[in-house]
């Protein structure tokens, strides 16, 4: 149970409930175990009544009533406090698995880009839903029922042996066959646990990634083979869970077993001693009551010992996460204040999914206020330079600085509080355009929203839909088209008003006319901030204070627009191919 100690911390948290929650399953149990002491007490009353019939009729009938009051105020109590019991330990589980999500969360906002390259969607949803899951029956479920039979099995045989330490002992032979059964099952149920739980995420992943890509689908006319895909997938998957659940299966009917045995041990040698005088026969009742009390506690072990070795498979996949290390650290506490200078000298990076070089030996800088243009071919390392401004990835060999200081040393949230950063392929939310638009500063004011939306020139688009600005957007924005997205996801940058902005090819889903209209109000939006526009036309270009033009991740030109046309290269041919 080692990976399961992460939880520690959180029973810590949570000790008082416990603690409260455990002297209420005691007290339930130890007033649980009066029913069949006075019922065994009933019995013998009853019988010594039965061979000493002229004994006190009064006498018999006060202490039968007095025994039936206490039998049904024991069972009352005993009743009250198990509630009070699941609504203690069942609610610490609710807390801690709260907790666990939002734990499980952070890590994951603390987590870089290259992780997100490197695992699935799919898989990440299931480790804080189905895994977490699994974890909260242990925390809930089998810590209230492990508490609680251990309680019952202490009070129980405490009681017994107080009745016939024989009878107890003979009672209890069953106990070492049990401990071994579960000993070799557990460690079963455990791999088969961890496989069911991998395949979990596989179907996950795959029907995420379906339904991401259902116009890709459709548009091919393969659904009839990712259906088969899927098919086979859960196929597999269920013959996985079955697996498991046929060893689960052997716990419950050996548990009965047992009980049954023990039964039967308690009649023949409790009535062995009966026969000799030793014991009464209500105390013979009274053990078997008992035995039958442990009955379900007793077939719990089995389930409970099922529950905790899944939430062993589960919690090992949550620490594999938790105990991922950020690749991006933010190593300054304290908030930096940006300007927007910002140098590259001899910047070279290599993605190690791939291993490709998208940057090799590149140094350039931009003064606060100006507007850097990068231009060059698919591939050319072109959004590797903003997304190394913006800190997702840490450069391997060179420096960046910006305002003269190294971006490692900038505090990670003031850096990225002053980027405005529109992708090339512009993610919006499934909620309203509005929101969407404020997701840039969240405190913005109807009238901001506006004046974003229409300098990014898609005001009058929204306005032509039903519900205008309060229009829910399908998931990823798929209610949009491409140049609309782009133009909302600009809205949302231009809101923010941030020091530096970063546009990655995002008018290319607009028409020439948009985006002059677009580029004429970003000039002046952007006045007195630092600017990279990263574009594969001219017309995005040509107002740069200056233009780099990247060629397999190294700088092949660079200048101002009059001076590369004026210069063979790539940027005079894209020239002269725009104005033919």
């Amino acid at each position: 149970m080692k990976e399961l100690q992460h939880l520690n911390k959180y029973f810590y948290k949570y000790r008082t409930r416990i603690i409260i929650g455990v002297i209420i399953t005691v007290a339930s149990k130890i007033f649980s175990v009066f029913v069949p002491k006075y019922i065994g007490s009933i019995i013998d009353v009853i019988n010594k009544q039965i061979q000493n019939p002229n004994t006190d009729l009064n006498t018999f009938k006060s202490t039968l009533l007095t025994y039936f009051l206490i039998i049904v105020g024991a069972a009352a109590f005993s009743g009250i406090m198990t509630f009070l019991m699941r609504q203690t330990l069942i609610n610490v589980s609710r807390y801690i698995e709260f907790d666990l999500k939002n734990e499980v969360y952070q890590q994951y906002q603390k987590l870089s880009l290259n992780f997100y390259k490197k695992n699935r969607t799919g898989d990440l949803m299931n480790r804080i839903s189905e895994d977490v899951g699994k974890v909260r029956m242990y925390v809930g479920p089998a810590l209230m029922y492990s508490i609680n039979t251990l309680t019952l099995f202490v009070v129980v045989i405490i009681f017994m042996y107080k009745q016939s330490p024989t009878l107890t002992m003979y009672t209890l032979i069953p106990l070492p066959v049990l401990s071994v059964i579960i000993y070799k099952i557990s460690s079963e149920i455990h791999k088969r646990s961890t496989i069911v739980q991998q395949y979990l995420s596989k179907l996950s992943t795959f029907s995420q990634e379906t339904f991401s890509g259902i116009s890709v689908i459709k548009a091919y006319g393969i659904e009839p083979q990712t259906y088969t895909n899927f098919e086979d997938l859960s196929e597999t998957s269920k013959q996985k869970q079955l697996s498991l659940v046929r060893i689960q299966a052997f716990f419950f009917p050996m548990m009965i077993l047992l009980i049954g045995l023990s039964n039967i041990v308690v009649i023949y040698f409790g009535g062995k001693q009966y026969m000799a005088e030793q014991i009464t026969l209500g105390t013979i009742s009274e053990f078997i009551m008992y035995v039958n009390m442990l009955t379900w506690p007793v077939a719990t072990v089995g389930w409970v010992t099922s529950i905790v070795q899944e939430a062993e498979a589960s919690q090992k996949r949550i620490n594999e996460f938790l105990k991922t290390e950020p690749e991006i650290k933010n190593l300054n506490p304290n908030p930096s204040h940006i300007s927007g200078d910002i140098a590259f000298k001899n910047v070279s990076f290599t993605y190690d999914d791939t291993n490709i070089q998208a940057l090799k030996d590149v140094s350039f800088s931009i003064k606060q206020g100006e507007t850097l243009a990068i231009i060059g071919k698919t591939g050319s390392g072109k959004s590797t330079i903003l997304d190394l401004v913006g800190r997702l990835y840490d450069v391997q060999n060179g420096t960046i600085t910006i305002d003269n200081t190294a971006i490692q040393q900038l505090n990670l949230d003031s850096l990225r509080q002053a980027i405005g950063y529109v992708p090339q392929d512009a993610f919006l939310f499934s909620d309203t355009i509005n929101n969407n638009i404020k997701f840039g500063k969240e405190n913005a004011t109807d009238q901001e929203v506006v004046e974003a939306a229409k300098q990014a020139q898609v005001h009058k688009n929204i306005l032509n839909f039903n519900k205008k600005y309060d229009t829910v957007l399908g998931e990823r924005g798929i209610t949009l088209s491409g140049g609309q997205k782009q133009r909302v996801s600009i809205a949302r940058a231009l809101i923010k008003q941030p020091q530096i902005m970063l546009f990655d090819d995002c008018l290319s889903a607009v028409d020439t006319e948009t985006e002059e209209k677009i580029l004429n109000n970003l000039k002046k939006v952007t006045t007195g901030k630092t600017t990279i526009i990263v574009s594969h036309r001219i017309s995005a270009a040509k107002n740069a204070h200056q233009i780099i033009v990247l060629d397999d991740g190294k700088i092949a030109q660079q200048g101002t627009h009059d001076q590369l046309i004026n210069m063979d290269g790539y940027y005079k041919e894209l020239y002269l191919k725009t104005t033919k």
